[in-house]
């Protein structure tokens, strides 16, 4: 179930650019320690953190199977390429999502992975 956190539109309009910021990667890092009293940064710090986790498995499991599959045949990798390529484009999609929500001042959870929780 969708946790949305209640927030404070102060804390919303200081944070808003800390709170787009989580979604870039590894810019995560920027709001976790410049941001971390704010409860909106920190929500979208969390989701950041998890798309980013999310992004690094992803990209490192397809590569290693990319490598394997390079040995058995070629066709095999090309599938591993094509599904690499839509899982790169739902990472997009998220981070989009995210960076909506943190610029309209909404805490959203992203979908699918926005439910746990890192950071507490």
């Amino acid at each position: 179930m969708a946790e949305n956190l209640t927030v404070d539109p102060k804390d919303v309009q200081d944070n808003k650019v800390m709170a787009i910021l989580a979604y870039f990667g590894i810019l995560f890092l920027v709001p976790l320690f410049a941001a971390k009293e704010s409860p909106f940064a920190r929500f979208h710090t969390n989701q950041g953190i998890l798309l980013c986790i999310v992004g690094v498995v992803l990209n490192v499991a397809l590569s290693i199977l990319m490598v394997v599959l390079a040995f058995i045949h070629s066709f095999l990798m090309t599938i591993v390429g094509v599904l690499s390529f839509i899982c790169g484009l739902g990472i997009l999609v998220l981070m989009i999502i995210g960076i909506i929500n943190a610029a309209k001042g909404e805490a959203k959870e992203l979908p699918v992975i926005g439910k746990y929780k890192i950071l507490k």
